[in-house]
């Protein structure tokens, strides 16, 4: 009786070494990808049931979705179904909360259904004049539409359609365009590249050093999260105690120590290479392989050997 005690008890502290703690640190630490990846397959149906009725491009509306709502776990997205940060604008009846955006305490439209989110989504690009012209280009074209949507003001930040484009290939939303239509649209990848690289020389420089020069109307709140950080982080890293900001202040938006000391390896510049797509390969941003190889501009060589974080 004692051997076959010792026995179980054994097999029970096997069960937990292994099993356990492999499943609860998966449960309570989900990555942004799951999240993302979780997002695409509950929407996409949706956006291909828009695009087949507004003409707008499934993959576009994904990524602006992706975007807008941090993959739907953003605070506005989980208390309002608002995926795409509609504001209240004149004429809306329906609920409504309130929410710091570019300024505090700004109305939000309120959905019952995150559907709903997704036709006003639709309306409100079908029926605004000025995002007319977006309804000339093919419903494949996602690089049209995403320079078209910055460019009819849809957003402020400047990286707008190099974010949709980003998101688009890395998650494959343009499927979704095919499936609809039937057939697969072929991207023009010079005008794609001028998009993801459209930078002026002072904003170069200014990322190539990790810093950010604020302009007008810019918070810390839209500062932080258009370089993927907490305002908190923003805060920290500039030594600030309050959320005041000038026009022209130079913020620190990437800490140089970081990137530096992490381990690295090299690549070789090969023919067709260029940032954009070396930074895809091993996971880094532009900026990040910009500031490691104190690159002031876009332009690479073949045999040029850059190093790569780890």
């Amino acid at each position: 009786m004692a051997k076959a005690s010792k026995v179980k008890q054994k097999e029970v502290i096997i069960e937990q070494k292994t099993n356990n703690p492999i499943s609860k640190r998966s449960q309570i630490q989900p990555t942004i990808k799951d999240a993302t990846l979780a997002y695409i397959e509950k929407y996409k149906q949706t956006a291909m049931d828009e695009m087949k009725i507004y003409k707008i491009p499934a993959s576009i509306t994904l990524a602006q979705g992706i975007l807008e709502s941090s993959s739907g776990k953003s605070e506005l997205t989980r208390k309002s179904n608002n995926h795409f940060g509609i504001k209240c604008h004149r004429g809306w009846e329906g609920d409504k909360t309130y929410h710091d955006d570019d300024a505090k305490g700004e109305c939000f439209r309120v959905y019952k259904d995150p559907s709903k989110s997704f036709r006003d989504h639709s309306l409100f690009l079908k029926h605004r004049s000025r995002y007319s012209k977006l309804f000339k280009y093919n419903q494949g074209d996602y690089v049209a539409w995403a320079k078209g949507l910055s460019e009819a003001g849809y957003a402020t930040d400047r990286r707008y359609p190099a974010k949709l484009i980003a998101l688009i290939e890395k998650y494959d939303l343009h499927k979704y365009d095919t499936q609809v239509l039937g057939t697969a649209f072929k991207i023009d990848e010079e005008v794609k590249e001028r998009i993801v690289f459209k930078e002026s020389n002072k904003e170069i420089e200014n990322l190539a050093e990790g810093f950010h020069r604020v302009k007008t109307k810019e918070t810390l709140f839209s500062i932080s999260k258009k370089y993927g950080l907490t305002v908190k982080e923003l805060k920290k890293l500039n030594k600030l105690r309050s959320n005041n900001l000038y026009v022209g202040q130079k913020l620190q938006v990437v800490d140089n120590k970081t990137i530096v000391n992490k381990k690295t390896t090299t690549h070789n510049v090969k023919e067709g290479d260029t940032l954009y797509s070396i930074s895809k390969k091993y996971n880094l941003t532009i900026q990040e392989l910009k500031i490691l190889n104190g690159l002031n501009s876009n332009n690479i060589s073949v045999g040029q050997t850059l190093l790569i974080t780890k």
